[in-house]
């Protein structure tokens, strides 16, 4: 009986901890660039995109299939980062 109470009350810690490590999510920013930093993405600790910049010389009618292309990679780039840091996390509680 006792190892079911001690069971429980760290279960009850591990889902304390749990609820603290997302509300930080929910407030954390993630960067992400391609092209050298000319395009940058910013995500919200749970994947939400929140910003992107495009820097001016860019901007070209002919060149928006390239601008494109990098906007994807920006993301895909932010979203590694921020899949890293989650699993840094959960380890940590874990």
């Amino acid at each position: 009986m006792k190892n079911l109470t001690n069971m429980l009350k760290e279960a009850q810690k591990l889902q304390e901890r749990m609820g603290e490590m997302q509300a930080k999510l929910a407030e954390m920013e993630i960067d992400g660039a391609a092209a050298g930093g000319m395009v940058r993405v910013t995500l919200s600790g749970k994947g939400d995109m929140r910003r992107i910049k495009i820097d001016k010389a860019l901007a070209v009618p002919d060149e928006v299939e390239m601008l494109e292309d990098l906007i994807v990679a920006a993301t895909n780039d932010a979203k590694a980062k921020l899949e890293a840091h989650l699993q840094g996390e959960m380890g940590r509680l874990t």
